[in-house]
């Protein structure tokens, strides 16, 4: 996928600014990130934590339910930033919410270092549960 640095320079910087809000007061491990859409809008999100661990929002998905809450319904790019010396993928949660509105989506994760990972969601998730596998919403129940 031909990528613009020059866009990709924005989008690291609006993730690496989101991850400055995360509300990470139990992992100490904030997250930011940035999706680019299909209207070419940059949606950004931080990880928001709660004691209750599984009722964590991640960067990613936070990104992603801001685009769709504005009406976008195709991600073309995640660009994910954290404080560390190695990128961090996406986890699998976030991987199976990417695919859903971005099943190729180019995700590139970069970090404090020079350390990158530029790869596509389809390899990161092979065999997704896709809408697909749902019976027709007008067919037999």
């Amino acid at each position: 996928m031909d990528f613009p640095k020059e866009l990709l320079e924005e989008m690291k910087r609006l993730a690496r600014e989101a991850a400055r809000n995360s509300y990470c007061r139990y992992s100490r491990f904030p997250v930011g990130a940035a999706v680019l859409t299909e209207t070419g809008g940059i949606f950004t999100g931080c990880n928001v934590e709660n004691v209750s661990y599984g009722l964590t929002n991640c960067a990613e998905r936070t990104a992603v339910f801001k685009a769709v809450s504005e009406g976008c319904r195709e991600i073309r790019v995640v660009v994910v930033y954290t404080p560390t010396g190695r990128a961090t993928l996406p986890c699998g949660a976030c991987r199976q919410v990417i695919h859903e509105f971005g099943p190729n989506a180019l995700v590139k994760c970069f970090c404090d270092t020079d350390h990158r990972v530029e790869t596509t969601l389809d390899r990161l998730l092979p065999h997704a549960f896709a809408s697909t596998r749902l019976p027709r919403l007008n067919g037999p129940r």
